[in-house]
């Protein structure tokens, strides 16, 4: 299977925070879900990616080649969670001012786009909702023929309506199999729809990269009165109070919890939370 994107051993250093050896691949024709709390290190994985910072150890290698500016301006569309065009420029002068750094600029694409998107290309960005400001960045990063879409947390702030929308272009956007999408968001109701891979971090590190039916299939929520000792330990992010507890667990450890537990599947909601508060 083709990798559209390949990060392996990647470290970068904080005074505060660290990427600790962060390793993922996402093949061609595919949606990664990349998860985790904030401050877990989604943002600083996009921006080495991107070559917007300084890497100290890793690599990353982009349609099989080591990551570099041609590469990222060229084959990479980049939808982040606020616009980066200059506000009191109109949708035409967002063009005037992209189109030149790409060779494959499609003009008539990006016109059809703004008109399917319902966005009146005479407005000023500032003047554009949260919605459209979103569907302006995906426009322009669908006009020059990317094949891999990076999203940095472009759906928060937006209706269930224009979430649904953006998740319907992505599924478009990949059924053309050589296209892939790494699409990092806190809404993961959109992931359980849309996406076929899981990335989640914690604290710089990688904890699961995989399929993410091979995700949901793996844990088992567990709810119940008490537990001894052993099974405490079995349980991660448990909660315990006065009626009771909850937490998940490896779905191989579910015949060694208390035969009156009620067993559920998890939500990716339910994983990352657990993970979180079992962090320690």
């Amino acid at each position: 299977m083709n990798k559209i994107l390949k990060v392996e051993g990647l470290v970068k250093k904080y005074e505060s925070f660290a990427l600790k050896n962060v390793s993922f691949s996402l093949p061609q024709g595919y949606i990664m879900g990349f998860v985790g709390p904030n401050g877990a290190g989604k943002t600083t994985t996009i921006k080495a990616i991107l070559n917007m910072i300084q890497i100290d150890g890793g690599e990353i290698e982009i349609f099989g080649q080591k990551r570099n500016r041609e590469s990222v301006n060229n084959k990479i569309g980049v939808v982040m969670d606020t616009p980066f065009y200059v506000k009191d420029w109109t949708v035409n002068d967002v063009q005037k001012a992209v189109a030149p750094f790409y060779p494959t600029w499609d003009r008539e694409k990006f016109a059809r786009l703004m008109s399917r998107f319902g966005i009146d290309r005479t407005k000023k960005v500032k003047d554009l909702s949260r919605g459209m400001k979103v569907k302006l960045m995906l426009g322009t990063a669908l006009s020059h023929d990317a094949d891999l879409l990076i999203l940095d947390e472009p759906t928060s702030g937006l209706d269930p309506i224009a979430r649904d929308e953006l998740c319907d272009l992505l599924l478009e956007f990949i059924s053309d199999e050589r296209k892939s999408v790494l699409f990092s968001t806190h809404i993961t109701s959109d992931l359980e729809k849309i996406a076929d891979y899981i990335t989640f971090i914690l604290d710089g590190q990688i904890i699961y990269s995989g399929a993410k039916e091979d995700l949901l299939e793996s844990y088992v929520l567990v709810k119940g009165r008490e537990l001894d000792v052993e099974q405490k330990r079995l349980l991660i992010g448990l909660r315990e109070n006065q009626t009771g507890f909850s937490g998940i667990t490896e779905i191989n450890n579910m015949g060694r919890m208390p035969k009156d537990a009620i067993i559920e599947p998890i939500s990716l909601d339910e994983f990352i939370i657990a993970m979180n508060r079992g962090r320690n």
